[in-house]
């Protein structure tokens, strides 16, 4: 296997480029931060300036030389970051003081309510444009504050004005929406208001009342602003160092931008009070859409009608959202292209924005489609062990959806770099930041195993930090001056991550389902968020992708599968939604005349998002055996009972997460233990009889466990172990895997002796005393706030050393180096920290030294290390040594 020869011979390719946040550091000090991003097995970095006072100033020209210079030497890649700070957008503030016209624009939907019948009725609306209702409503207020409001410009400008008569709160009758505009004059509309309760909405051009933190950035919806970035950002850094784009300038990375035109996530249309994404010509483009009732039509983004919203919404979102693409997105990578270099980034995906205005773009989809990568982040506690279960209380004051961020996240992402041909298998995640000092490598490996199980194979670790330690800008912090006591281990975990990175790109991902993206389905009504099914077969091992109505259009079916980008599904899955856009009913149509298997979960549609009849579609589903209804919680039991799976468990296990992947006749299997409280020991049985080797990607070894062709694993995976199985034809290049069952076990009681060094002091140790039992080192009656490495030492006896010995050092926190006389065995950042120490030891007395090195959060205790416990330090449990 050509791969497992590369990674045998470490020869992996690289797959992590860390932030290296730029301050203006001297020459000396930026130097040193890339040979330690180099000496920690990365091969790539991306320069982030956002802390930098001179961004494409003459200073920043300097450093990024440094940088460029540095990086060369070592034949290492740089990632360029596009903006002054995130998110990008801000185009180094050009936009406002160059081109204030092109800044974010809204449309405003102002609501007044009358009682008819009013003959001459005189609506005041001119405050509505401009207005500041603080101005008159002055107590309590600053005075000074006040002034600058006042002073502030007014671009606003009415464009329309729509009457509707009330059904209630919530409801206009959509039959009564009459434009009203021509009656407007200098300010006033003269209108006989007619019988009843009615509705008075004010249609606003306006460049204000967006999100306050992303004021003054460009209009993602407009090409000239986006322009802007690329003159300013994109030219300025092609102009001064073009010799390097396409060699050691890989690209540009976006970070987060979005539509600001609210702050938060919960920004679903129509459900929402908030100013809208705008253009100019956007209503000349919704008029193309829906018609010439399109201005009448617009309250109804905000306000419910007794019909039609579903249609003006869609219509709304499915506009914006492909403009955002286009003139946003596309551009850029356009221009990346054009200079041969890649466009990568994120979005903020954040408790489902992903869909969504405000934090969002609209569609996850559309908005990373030009995109060289597919692209996610993840921080601030958003994902750990065990919260899985829905919101918790964290570092938001609305809670994380930890369903959302366990079952939703990667998979979205890697599904996009699965399906997209222009991403070559490639997805990136921006991880590990802003978890607090306390986030050591034990957390971090989980969360890369959390990413890489899913399909996720390119990292951008968060992140090397130049400033004075410490600084308390969203720490943890690699290298850190010498202050982090687990950077000297940091290669391990990188050379890791490249190992499985290499092993999960440049074949096919293998899945049994496609899950259809929510997003159009939430603009139209009710839906159901598409993690739901996603948990549902996660926890049931049956591997999925999530799929667009864009790239669901374009999928072919062979022999009753559907194929997209040489994937190959047993079926597509429909989350319950209220309507779906007729482009969605014209491609199931498709997919069934062509013998692909559709599963609505829960109910049919009960329409389409355009308010059109698709009756004809709906009976077609209901008529064709290959269309079922199934409910959420039978959903992998009934897939299951049709064979549409890859594999089966012996006895259910809803920690396991598992992976597939083939290159060429060989199939890779991820098997990764999510729990972060219970073993799994099972029999998984696949699809396809093979020599079974396990690849251990830690150790970089291969191991035969099969000498005859079989069809199941025997599975054994410690609290958040994972684990990798090769199946081949033939017999692989590797070590026959000896058979450990234990035989018997002795506990290394009795004293210990106990040693303290800091990150500055190590190897040397200060602090000596004695253990007569294991215990937690950080403890308040001893050292609360050390932080560093603990040394532990005793000697042991050896009588007969023609055995085979294992060392199992129980609970640890975290990083757990063994030394046997003085040699090293191995380090393990989690579980399960045993050591095969069958050739270190001799026979008679021997020396156990076990370095087991925490986290700066004993120490620093920030801030962000609230959002999750300090965990205790030290050897915690019984110390055995086993036969096996």
């Amino acid at each position: 296997m050509e791969k497992l020869t590369k990674l045998l011979a470490r020869k992996e390719n690289n797959y992590i480029f860390p932030f290296l946040w730029m301050h203006g550091e001297s020459e000396q000090v930026i130097k040193r931060y890339v040979h330690e991003i180099y000496e920690s097995g990365i091969r790539a970095l991306c320069v982030e300036p956002r802390p930098h006072p001179d961004f494409v100033g003459e200073k920043w020209w300097t450093d990024l030389k440094v940088v460029l210079e540095a990086a060369k030497e070592k034949n290492m890649k740089v990632w360029l970051f596009d903006d002054a700070h995130f998110p990008t957008g801000y185009a180094n503030g050009a936009i406002m003081k160059h081109y204030p016209e092109l800044r974010k624009k809204f449309l405003k939907i102002n609501q007044l309510d009358y009682h008819g019948p009013q003959r001459d009725a005189g609506i005041i609306v001119k405050w509505h444009a401009g207005g500041e209702r603080n101005s008159i409503l002055s107590v309590g207020t600053d005075g000074a504050s006040l002034q600058t409001t006042e002073k502030k410009v007014k671009d606003d400008q009415i464009i329309g004005v729509i009457a509707a008569k009330l059904v209630d709160y919530q409801t206009v009758e959509t039959e009564s929406l009459v434009n009203i505009s021509e009656y407007l004059e200098n300010g006033v509309v003269y209108w006989d208001i007619p019988e009843g309760d009615w509705r008075i909405f004010i249609l606003v051009e306006t460049y204000s009342g967006g999100e306050a933190s992303t004021e003054g950035y460009l209009n993602p919806i407009d090409p000239a602003a986006t322009q802007v970035l690329i003159d300013t950002v994109y030219e300025s850094h092609f102009k001064q160092f073009s010799e390097y784009f396409g060699t050691t300038i890989a690209g540009f990375f976006t970070d987060e931008p979005r539509f600001g035109n609210i702050k938060g996530p919960n920004a679903i249309i129509g459900k929402a009070e908030m100013v809208l994404p705008w253009h100019s010509n956007l209503l000349s483009l919704l008029e193309s859409d829906v018609g010439t009732e399109a201005q009448n039509l617009l309250p109804l983004l905000l306000t419910d009608g007794t019909e039609k919203q579903y249609l003006i919404r869609h219509a709304y979102m499915n506009i914006v959202s492909k403009l955002y693409a286009e003139n946003f997105t596309d551009k850029l990578a356009q221009w990346c292209k054009d200079h041969g270099v890649e466009y990568i980034g994120h979005l903020i995906e954040d408790n489902n924005a992903h869909g969504r205005l405000g934090y969002g773009a609209g569609h996850f989809f559309r908005a990373l489609g030009g995109q060289s990568m597919s692209g996610i982040d993840v921080v601030l506690h958003q994902l750990l062990p065990g919260m899985d279960k829905g919101y918790f209380k964290t570092f938001t004051s609305t809670g994380w959806d930890g369903e959302f961020f366990h079952y939703g996240l990667a998979k979205l992402g890697a599904s996009l770099g699965h399906l997209d041909k222009n991403k070559k298998g490639r997805t990136m995640c921006e991880l590990y930041g802003a978890y607090g000092w306390s986030e050591g490598l034990n957390l971090m490996k989980w969360m890369t195993d959390h990413m890489l199980v899913r399909g996720v194979n390119h990292f951008v670790p968060h992140s090397f930090d130049m400033a004075p330690f410490p600084d308390a800008d969203c720490p943890p912090h690699f290298y850190a001056h010498g202050m982090n006591p687990q950077h000297r281990y940091l290669p391990l975990i990188m050379n890791y991550t490249n190992r499985v990175s290499e092993l999960l790109s440049d074949g096919v991902h293998v899945a049994t389902s496609l899950i259809l993206y929510h997003a159009e389905a939430e603009w139209s009504g009710e839906a159901m968020l598409f993690q739901k099914p996603a948990k549902e077969l996660t926890q049931n091992q049956i591997d999925f992708d999530i799929v667009s109505i864009d790239i669901l259009k374009n999928a072919d079916v062979l022999n009753n599968k559907i194929l997209i980008n040489n994937e190959v599904f047993d079926n597509l899955i429909i989350p319950s939604a209220e309507r779906l856009p007729k482009a969605f009913f014209e491609a199931a149509a498709e997919l069934i005349k062509r013998g692909a298997k559709l599963i609505f979960i829960d109910c049919f549609p009960s329409g389409s998002s355009e308010n059109i009849s698709v009756t004809e579609y709906i009976q077609l589903l209901k008529e064709n055996d290959q269309v079922e209804i199934v409910s959420l919680n039978e959903l992998a039991n009934f897939m299951r009972g049709k064979g549409e799976y890859q594999i089966s468990l012996e006895h259910k296990a809803e920690s396991l997460r598992y992976y597939q992947y083939r290159h060429d006749t060989h199939t890779v299997y991820m098997f990764f233990n999510e729990s972060p409280d219970s073993e799994i020991d099972n029999k998984v049985s696949i699809k396809e009889t093979g020599y079974i080797h396990r690849y251990d990607p830690w150790e970089n070894k291969c191991y035969l466990i099969s000498k005859e062709k079989q069809t199941f694993i025997h599975l054994s995976l410690a609290v958040q172990e994972s684990s990798i199985y090769i199946i081949s034809d033939s017999p692989l290049v590797a070590t026959i895997e000896s058979d450990k069952r234990i035989l018997a076990e002795l506990e290394l009681s009795g004293t210990w002796n106990v040693a303290l060094a800091t990150s500055q002091q190590y190897p040397t140790y200060s602090n000596s005393f004695q253990l007569e039992e294991l215990t937690n080192i950080a403890k308040p009656s001893l050292y609360p706030e050390f932080s560093g490495t603990i040394r532990y030492q005793k000697e042991f006896y050896m009588e007969d050393t023609n055995k085979n010995y294992q060392l199992d050092l129980g609970e640890v926190y975290e990083v757990a180096e063994v030394f046997i006389n003085g040699c090293s065995v191995g380090t393990k950042v989690s579980e399960p920290y045993a050591f095969d120490i069958s050739t270190f030891v001799k026979k008679g007395d021997n020396t156990l030294t076990v370095e087991v090195t925490n986290t700066l959060g004993t120490l620093q205790k920030d801030f962000l290390s609230q959002y999750r416990v300090l965990q205790p330090s030290g050897l915690l449990g019984k110390v055995k040594l086993k036969t096996y």
